[in-house]
């Protein structure tokens, strides 16, 4: 890794899907996909993200817990959602701001941090970094 310089803030967050105690994290093929789809179906699960900034401070971090129902889904639904490749690198095989976000009726938390980005978090972590992140704003 390259080292970060003094003045420079260094931005990270990651995302994962928690059904119960099981973690389903990125499929790894379109059959891991199905069972992880299959598995949501019609239930609630959390999604967590964490937003970490290292600046010349040091490392803080925020995290942010969201609750997310998904429909169950028929053949036809899941078949046409597989065949879209959708699913590929996505955290419990789904992407809120993608199609499958028509798979999901109801959310408790925060819309930004399924995304994978909590922006309240994130603001509030580089404005501490002494990051102008409203700079402009009118």
């Amino acid at each position: 890794a390259t080292p970060r310089a003094a003045d420079e803030v260094v931005l990270s967050a990651d995302t994962t899907v928690a059904l119960g105690r099981r973690i389903l994290g990125k499929p790894s093929d379109e059959k891991e996909a199905a069972e992880f789809l299959l598995a949501l179906g019609g239930r609630r699960h959390r999604v967590l993200t964490c937003v970490a900034v290292a600046s010349a401070s040091g490392i803080q971090c925020k995290d942010s817990v969201s609750t997310v129902k998904f429909k169950r889904l028929g053949d036809a639904e899941l078949n046409a959602y597989l065949a879209s490749g959708d699913w590929r690198g996505k955290a419990g095989g789904y992407a809120i701001q993608g199609p499958a976000g028509a798979f999901v009726p109801w959310i408790q938390g925060s819309y930004s941090a399924i995304m994978g980005l909590p922006l309240y978090e994130t603001a509030a972590l580089l404005s501490g970094a002494g990051v102008a992140v409203r700079e402009g704003w009118t």
